[in-house]
C-alpha cells in the first residue's frame, strides 16, 4: 500500500524536477529571462537548484520502495 504512495510523489517530484530544468536551460540557451523583474543570475540559479531538489526527492522517493 505505500509503494504505491512512493511511486506515486516519485514520479511527480522526477517530472517536475525534469520539466523544470529543461525549461530553465531553454531560457537560458535562447538568452531569455528566467523570472520577469529579477535578477537573472539569481533567478537561473534559484530555479536550477530547484529541478536539482525536486529530483533528488524523486530518487529518494524511488529508493523507499
Amino acid at each position: 500500500m505505500e509503494s504505491g504512495s512512493a511511486i506515486f510523489a516519485g514520479v511527480v517530484f522526477a517530472l517536475f524536477g525534469g520539466g523544470l530544468l529543461v525549461w530553465t536551460a531553454t531560457r537560458l540557451r535562447h538568452r531569455e529571462p528566467v523570472a520577469l523583474g529579477v535578477n537573472p543570475v539569481a533567478s537561473a540559479t534559484l530555479a536550477t537548484l530547484a529541478s536539482v531538489a525536486s529530483l533528488a526527492l524523486g530518487a529518494w522517493c524511488f529508493t523507499r520502495l
